[in-house]
């Protein structure tokens, strides 16, 4: 069965890095589009950034473009999520989603049938 596990959160002071990762395995082919998502204290999850891994072509949130890049490596079935200049409002558990039929809505979490269990990121 599909297995998502992602991996790299931690706590970080305002303005530092994180590099988070997701390992993929049980699937079957590829996958279509992969995704990030976070959900913070008592807000509804929203998608962070995400990627058509055919084409490599990405897609971000406003508010997470230019500090934020996602990256692939099929290689070892692994999706990255650089996180630059980080503020404390993008503390979050974050997620890693998968699917094999995507859309247009990218950053919409009802475009992905396959999750990981999240890695918490904390910015003070």
């Amino acid at each position: 069965h599909v297995q998502l596990v992602e991996s790299g959160g931690g706590s970080v002071q305002a303005g530092g890095s994180l590099r988070l990762s997701c390992a993929a395995s049980g699937y079957t082919g590829s996958f279509y589009c992969m995704g990030w998502f976070r959900q913070a204290p008592g807000k509804e999850r929203e998608g962070v950034a995400a990627i058509y891994t055919g084409t490599g072509s990405t897609v971000y949130a406003a508010s997470m473009e230019g500090r934020f890049t996602i990256s692939q490596d099929n290689a070892k079935s692994t999706l990255y999520l650089q996180m630059n200049s980080l503020k404390p409002e993008d503390t979050a558990m974050y997620y890693c989603a998968a699917d094999y039929r995507c859309g247009d809505y990218l950053l919409n979490q009802d475009t992905f049938g396959y999750w990981g269990q999240g890695t918490q990121v904390t910015v003070s």
